[in-house]
């Protein structure tokens, strides 16, 4: 018997022995959001080593969650099988009700701007956006170091938003200054983006249109709606 096994019948500890394994939970979430290519999921799972990533995959394809799609630009691809794709519902009302019952600053420790960053890239509604053109949106965080503290949103007609970790070399619609832990938190619902830029802890130079517009381009997280629930409660 296996040393992960509970030596249960039970389908609860079954189910624990398949999606208990460190990382596999956050995997699954990264994979249900689009992710498909091997560095895809690493940046949505920064703290996952790539060794570690790879046993992980391997065993949820034998394990029957995922399954390999070949190869596109020398990256190996992933997707979710019908059997996890029932476990989504169960990720997100597992994320829901951590966001309702955990106390906001306990959440609020573990800062990092790349995974909020890539996370915002793909809740962007481009649609809102001026079309017909390159859109470029600059976030700067100043209290981060120099190399970490620069990310560019790249809005291309007809193609998904990108995230830049270098200057894309385009002309700059708008510039958003921000206190990293209040751009988390009004995108994450616990405190909102109106109350941020009126508290000067997030500031926008550019663009107008895309200023006054910020909040229906600028989609906030799926689980900001639970934290407003639990500001009612």
């Amino acid at each position: 018997m296996s040393s992960d096994s509970y030596n249960s019948f039970c389908p609860v500890a079954k189910a624990c022995e398949i999606i208990e394994p460190r990382w596999t939970l956050l995997i699954l979430s990264e994979l249900s959001h689009g992710a498909r290519r091997f560095n895809e999921i690493r940046r949505g799972v920064p703290g996952i080593s790539p060794t570690l990533l790879s046993k992980r995959l391997k065993e949820m394809e034998h394990h029957g969650l995922v399954r390999r799609t070949g190869f596109e630009a020398g990256e190996p691809g992933y997707a979710t099988t019908p059997m996890a794709d029932e476990l989504e519902p169960v990720v997100q009302a597992l994320g829901k009700w951590a966001h309702r019952n955990i106390d906001r600053e306990i959440s609020l420790e573990k800062l990092d701007a790349g995974l909020l960053m890539w996370n915002m890239r793909r809740k962007i509604d481009a649609n809102v956006l001026p079309r017909g053109r390159t859109t470029v949106i600059q976030f700067t965080y100043p209290e981060l170091a120099q190399e970490e503290r620069h990310y560019w949103l790249v809005a291309r007609p007809g193609r998904p938003v990108d995230l830049c970790l270098l200057d894309p070399g385009h002309d700059v619609d708008l510039f958003i200054r921000a206190d990293l832990k209040a751009m988390t938190s009004a995108w994450m619902g616990w405190t909102s983006l109106s109350s941020e830029i009126h508290a000067n802890k997030i500031a926008l130079i550019g663009d107008r249109r895309l200023i006054a517009s910020l909040e229906r381009w600028m989609v906030r997280s799926s689980y900001a709606a639970a934290a407003a629930q639990r500001a009612v409660a």
